[in-house]
């Protein structure tokens, strides 16, 4: 009999199910030496016991403390509005457990430092789920830039489009509040285009940023009350990468018809790569070396045996859904943990990122560009 991995995972709505499903999925597809059990499921709304049993968890609790400390619990899962995320795992990590936190990874890179020092120096196994890495388009790009089918590179332009929030009467969320989510969209949507940056593109060395609001008030869902907007609405910045490939980055939450729309393109001098999120199966490559009558981008569709993480799923050709990245990236830390290795996208990824979202949000206040080394230091 397998032995047992205890999950306590901490928040339950939207990120909340989406962890939950991967939990209860992984075994179906991957071949692990350990049994995942939802052992215990925190939350704060009054709908948790509702979600507990939908979610498979054989415990609930309000208090998250007594998930950290519980010692059947081997793995704490962080899905928390970001202002929580670093005093849950630093203790997570001093209880020994493993952690997996959403991302961004907390509101600041003082913040990040503090987390990334506590899983070290406690030993821990730990996920900062930049949840597209675990997509096996994006598995491809890296793999065809790291072979150099695509040469040096030149550009990186990056795009997160959504428009839930365009119309004014779209409620106040815990994102629009400066308290709970740190650089809110720069933080929010910033820190995937970032990550993908960093994972595909290398180090960014600078960057200068720009933000707006453009709804500055809105009312709470329940009690009708007027509340300030305190995050952005969107963000554009421009940024220099520590090899000399310049970079592009767009995110925001009011772009009319975009729905879930993270794009990028990667421009090197042999070839490109292009990516659009809404086509999550799909990679587009050009490649500068062919024949001249048959140049031109040329779509691959990248659900074979052959492509990252495939051939655990379905017959050739069928499509993976947006579900199936958080199965991919909690089998990479169950991977780590089996097998003492340290997993991608971790917390040094998070910090990392954070660093670079903090000195946009620096250069947003200061009308210039910013070293994203005056941020501290790793």
């Amino acid at each position: 009999m397998k032995q047992a991995l205890n999950i306590g995972l901490i928040g339950h709505k939207f990120m909340g199910k989406a962890h939950s499903h991967a939990y209860r999925d992984l075994e179906m597809f991957f071949e692990i030496d350990h049994h995942l059990v939802c052992h215990t499921l925190c939350g704060m709304e009054d709908d948790l016991e509702e979600a507990a049993e939908r979610y498979g968890f054989l415990h609930t609790t309000r208090d998250w403390k007594s998930v950290v400390e519980n010692p059947e619990i081997d793995v704490i899962d962080i899905c928390t509005p970001d202002k929580f995320h670093k005093e849950i795992a630093i203790e997570a990590a001093k209880h020994g457990k493993h952690v997996i936190c959403e991302k961004p990874l907390c509101l600041n890179y003082q913040e990040a430092r503090e987390m990334y020092s506590a899983v070290k120096a406690n030993g821990v196994h730990h996920l900062c789920n930049f949840t597209y890495r675990g997509l096996p388009a994006i598995k491809l790009a890296r793999q065809l830039i790291e072979s150099g089918k695509i040469g040096e590179i030149y550009h990186f332009r990056g795009f997160y489009f959504q428009d839930f929030s365009l119309s004014p009467d779209f409620p106040f969320v815990w994102r629009m509040d400066k308290e709970l989510a740190g650089a809110g969209i720069i933080g929010d949507k910033g820190a995937h285009v970032v990550d993908l940056a960093r994972y595909l593109a290398g180090e960014i060395q600078e960057v200068c940023c720009q933000s707006a609001v453009f709804v500055k008030e809105r009312k709470a869902a329940e009690s009708g009350e007027k509340k300030t907007v305190t995050t952005s609405d969107a963000a554009v910045f421009l940024a220099r990468f520590e090899n000399g490939a310049l970079g592009n980055f767009e995110v925001s939450n009011m772009s009319a018809g975009r729905k879930n729309a993270l794009l990028f393109e990667i421009t090197g001098s042999k070839g490109a790569i292009r990516f659009d999120l809404e086509r999550l199966n799909e990679l587009e490559v050009y490649f500068d070396e062919e024949e001249e009558e048959v140049k031109g981008f040329r779509k691959i569709h990248v659900t074979e045996s052959c492509h990252n993480l495939v051939s655990h799923w379905w017959p050739s050709g069928h499509n993976l859904g947006w579900e199936h990245t958080f199965i991919h990236q909690i089998y990479g830390l169950v991977h780590a943990i089996e097998t003492g290795t340290e997993n991608e996208s971790n917390f040094y990824d998070g910090m990392a990122c954070q660093q670079v979202l903090d000195a946009a949000a620096l250069s947003d206040q200061k009308h210039s560009w910013i070293a994203v080394n005056e941020i501290g230091g790793v």
